[in-house]
C-alpha cells in the first residue's frame, strides 16, 4: 500500500495529476529556472574572464615604457581598460591639438569621457541581470498563485465527493504546494546569483574607476608639461 502512495507523491506524478492551470504555472517556473541558470553561468564565466584579462592588460600597460606604442599594439583588445585608454587618449589628443589650450577644461573632458566609458562597460556587463531580479521577486508569488488555485480546485472536488479523509485531500494539496516549491526553486538561486554578480560588478566598477583615475593623472601631467 505504501508504494502506490509514494508513487502518487513523486514530483512527476504531482505534475501529471495537477490541474491545467497549475501545470502551466509549473512549466513557466521551470522554464524561468532554466533561463536564470543560463544567465548565471554565462555572466559568472564572463565576469571571471574579464577580471583575469583586465588584470593582465593593466599590469602590462603600467609596465610599458611607451603608452602610445602599447596602445597601438594592444588598444583593440576586448578589455574594458583598453577602451578606457582609447577614449582618454582620443580626448587628450584632441585637446592638445586645439589652438587655445585650456588645461582645466581638458581635465574635465578627460574625466567625462573616461567615466562615460566605465559606465558603458558596466551597462554592457550587467545586461540581463534584471531578469534574475525579476525572477527572484516574482517566482514565489507565481508559485503561490498556482498553490491557491490548486487548493481551491481540491476543495471543490472534496465538496463534490462528500469525503474529507486525508487520503482524498492529500494528493490535491500536495500538487498545489508543489507549485510553490518550484517557485522557490527558481527564486532562491536567482536571488543569490543576482546579489553575487552585482557585488562582482561593483568591485569591477571600482577597479576600472581606479584605473581611469590613475590614467587621468598621467594625462594631466602630460598636459602640464605641454
Amino acid at each position: 500500500m505504501t508504494a502506490p502512495a509514494a508513487d502518487l507523491m513523486s514530483p512527476l506524478a504531482l505534475f501529471l495529476h495537477a490541474d491545467i492551470v497549475v501545470k502551466a504555472v509549473m512549466i513557466g517556473l521551470l522554464l524561468a529556472s532554466v533561463w536564470t541558470w543560463g544567465i548565471i553561468i554565462t555572466h559568472a564565466r564572463r565576469l571571471k574572464q574579464i577580471n583575469r584579462e583586465t588584470g593582465v592588460w593593466e599590469r602590462d600597460f603600467w609596465a610599458a615604457k611607451d603608452i602610445d606604442a602599447y596602445h597601438d599594439a594592444r588598444g583593440k583588445d576586448d578589455v574594458p581598460s583598453a577602451r578606457i585608454v582609447t577614449a582618454g587618449l582620443k580626448e587628450w589628443r584632441h585637446s592638445v591639438g586645439l589652438a587655445t589650450s585650456d588645461r582645466s577644461g581638458a581635465r574635465e573632458r578627460l574625466t567625462t569621457v573616461m567615466s562615460a566609458e566605465v559606465e558603458g562597460e558596466l551597462d554592457r556587463l550587467s545586461d540581463r541581470l534584471n531578469i534574475l531580479a525579476t525572477v527572484a521577486s516574482s517566482a514565489p508569488f507565481i508559485g503561490l498563485f498556482g498553490t491557491v488555485w490548486g487548493i481551491m480546485r481540491s476543495f471543490t472536488a472534496i465538496a463534490g465527493a462528500n469525503n474529507t479523509s486525508l487520503a482524498v485531500v492529500a494528493p490535491g494539496i500536495a500538487e498545489a504546494l508543489f507549485a510553490t516549491a518550484i517557485g522557490l526553486f527558481a527564486a532562491i538561486p536567482a536571488l543569490i546569483a543576482y546579489n553575487r554578480l552585482t557585488h562582482g560588478l561593483d568591485r569591477l566598477e571600482a577597479r576600472l574607476n581606479r584605473f581611469a583615475d590613475r590614467f587621468h593623472a598621467t594625462l594631466s601631467r602630460e598636459l602640464e608639461r605641454g
